[in-house]
């Protein structure tokens, strides 16, 4: 099931836009599957602008030792470097599963338009599943975002992953 949330557009794309999203979200489990190669929790992130990935990232915490070390925060990072700007204006970040609040909070901050993501996170996830900080009208920028696309195949990533590290302890 796909969920759209959005404060500023009304769903006005329809078909062509989940295929356009279907793609891009196979480039984030990419991504995501070079942090499992690494020994990392699988998960995934692109930037698109104007149907060119100008960001992308994986996690890396256990590698860097750093909490930051997110796919988004990454991804934003390097998208913002490749555009020579802090705002993301007209840009939409793949994941592969729900933003955590910090991520969330990166993404408001640089502006990001929209936000795809695949898996939810009942745990951490501030993108509609424990609240909805994209949508919050307390802050002075939103995002629009969509969630469930390809669900099925960015869940069992994770739930792969972890199942294969509680069989080796």
């Amino acid at each position: 099931m796909l969920t759209t949330n959005t404060r500023s557009r009304e769903k006005e794309k329809g078909d062509s836009l989940l295929s356009e999203d279907e793609l891009w979200m196979q480039e984030a489990i990419r991504q995501a599957q070079l942090a499992e190669q690494i020994g990392e929790v699988p998960i995934g992130a692109v930037i698109v602008k104007d149907g060119v990935i100008v960001g992308a990232g994986y996690n890396v915490r256990e590698t860097t030792h750093d909490p930051t070390g997110h796919a988004e925060m990454i991804a934003i990072r390097q998208a913002s470097e490749k555009l020579g700007a802090w705002r993301l204006l007209g840009c939409t970040l793949y994941v592969t599963l729900e933003p955590c609040p910090m991520c969330a909070g990166a993404i408001l901050q640089s502006r990001v338009e929209r936000v795809v993501y695949g898996a939810q996170d009942p745990k951490a996830g501030c993108v509609g599943t424990l609240m909805d900080l994209l949508q919050d009208n307390r802050f002075n920028h939103a995002a629009e975002w969509t969630s469930g696309v390809l669900k099925e195949q960015c869940a069992s990533l994770l739930t792969d992953f972890f199942r294969r590290l509680r069989v080796r302890k």
